[in-house]
């Protein structure tokens, strides 16, 4: 288990190696994002450009126009509010091969609170044309997946927890974009979640099990494409689903299931998320069990729901 800025520093350091266009441009958060390890390790390669969000994205427009790879660092809010329009009009209008890290995103941002939570981004990014969305689970995930972004050629949204998940890939992992995967069969439901929230959901099947509730796990790392038919198929055999995400749930991950859902398999689907509010400043497990993301006190949403559903 590994944080997963942690991933992100050292994953560029062994790419700055192999790879002699892989630069980084930081907007003078490099010691939270680990984007320090980066500068330590190519000084050559790194870029400090300072509290300058909006002109970084057009400097890394330039730098990919003349064949290098830049990695943008900076925190998701400062991405997707400051620095979106730059993003829209110069990265994803003109394709450019620009990768975006997005550190510090959703709720769990080491006591920063609402001012610099974002819980937005999937919904901004994702309805952006042109723009590759990802949002890993684990370290082992993370790593394939800007291993897999630099190679890519086109701009890349990568969605960067601030701190560690528990691991739930093998070592063989592969990255491939817009597949999902099972972490967990079940029958009478299936839960539905991106990011480290998906490890939540594992967690929260388990509790469930103890009920007597078969909880199924599906996995969706790749926000922006999907595999519209993996959906479907993970959805057929259960009769409700659940969409979970540590984003709001306006436009994100439950929005995305239920176009398709909606589309292809009509299907009732219950929305948990960030309902309609500002985050706040408090540690992790408290800011999870206040929005009812931890495992434990979402499966006893989870099972409550069902109870009320029945007839």
């Amino acid at each position: 288990m590994k944080a997963l800025r942690d991933v992100f520093g050292d994953t560029l350091v062994s790419l700055g190696k192999t790879n002699p266009n892989v630069l980084v441009l930081d907007a003078d958060l490099a010691n939270s994002t680990k984007a320090d390890k980066f500068a330590a390790a190519h000084p050559d390669k790194f870029l400090e450009m300072g509290i300058a969000e909006q002109n970084f994205v057009g400097v890394a427009v330039g730098l990919a126009s003349l064949g290098f790879v830049p990695w943008l660092s900076s925190f998701t809010v400062f991405f997707t509010h400051r620095a979106v329009d730059p993003i829209r009009m110069l990265v994803a209008q003109t394709q450019a091969n620009v990768k975006i890290g997005a550190a510090y995103s959703g709720l769990l941002t080491g006591l920063t609170g609402k001012t610099h939570q974002d819980v937005e981004d999937l919904a901004i990014m994702r309805a952006m044309p042109g723009m590759t969305v990802l949002a890993p689970a684990d370290d082992v995930e993370c790593e394939a997946m800007i291993r897999w972004a630099t190679e890519f050629s086109g701009p890349v949204y990568l969605r960067l927890a601030r701190d560690a998940s528990p691991t739930i890939f093998s070592t063989d992992y592969r990255f491939a974009l817009g597949k999902t995967y099972m972490l967990r069969e079940g029958n009478d439901l299936l839960l539905i979640s991106t990011g480290p929230q998906s490890v939540r959901c594992v967690d929260a099947a388990e509790h469930l099990a103890k009920q007597g509730i078969s909880a199924g796990v599906l996995h969706v790392p790749s926000i922006k494409p999907i595999n519209q038919e993996e959906i479907v198929q993970g959805c057929e055999s259960v009769p409700i689903v659940f969409t979970v995400e540590e984003h709001t749930v306006y436009g994100g991950l439950g929005g995305l299931v239920t176009e398709i859902l909606s589309e292809h398999l009509p299907k009732r689907v219950v929305r948990f998320g960030i309902e309609d509010r500002w985050g706040e400043s408090a540690p992790n497990d408290f800011l999870l069990d206040q929005f009812q993301l931890s495992g434990p006190r979402l499966s006893e949403k989870i099972a409550k729901r069902l109870k009320r559903a029945q007839p």
